[in-house]
């Protein structure tokens, strides 16, 4: 069963440099709530499958995006991809992919389409694979999910 990680030991972060809300939504009776989700496997391993806050909610079915992702990073043409939850007045929320082709390639979203009817069930595949030039990163270099939501929205209202 699939849950949030918490954490805690002497190297786990005291808290957030002057944003005590923040520490206290974090950190609660010293264990660290990570927002990574993951699972046990029968010889204790934990095995990551996504962060919450990125969960799609389909139908009442939970979706982790990095699931979807691996399976999209896998085809040779693509250098990266995000997956992202968007509102859908049937079931919630749908898939959407967005992937990034590798430099001198051109990403097939049909070969992407049959990619994930092999690998992943109905509920998770994407409803659309939207080909960028570059995915929108933040500070620290990972992927911008939240700008890519944002941009995603932005581009559905102007239509």
């Amino acid at each position: 069963m699939d849950g949030e990680v918490i954490v805690r030991g002497p190297n786990v972060m005291r808290g957030y440099l002057g944003r005590p809300q923040d520490t206290a939504k974090t950190i609660v009776d010293g264990w660290l709530y990570t927002g990574d989700v993951g699972h046990l496997d029968a010889d204790g391993y934990l095995t990551l499958v996504g962060r919450s806050k990125d969960m799609i909610i389909r139908g009442g079915e939970n979706i982790y995006p990095k699931e979807i992702e691996d399976v999209l990073t896998a085809d040779p043409c693509v250098l990266e991809a995000a997956v992202i939850g968007v509102p859908d007045d049937k079931w919630g929320e749908v898939v959407v992919a967005y992937v990034q082709p590798r430099p001198g390639t051109t990403v097939d979203p049909a070969a992407l389409e049959a990619l994930t009817a092999r690998h992943l069930s109905g509920y998770k595949r994407p409803t659309s694979f939207l080909v960028v030039d570059a995915l929108p990163k933040n500070a620290v270099g990972k992927i911008d999910k939240p700008s890519l939501r944002a941009a995603h929205a932005a581009a559905l209202s102007s239509h």
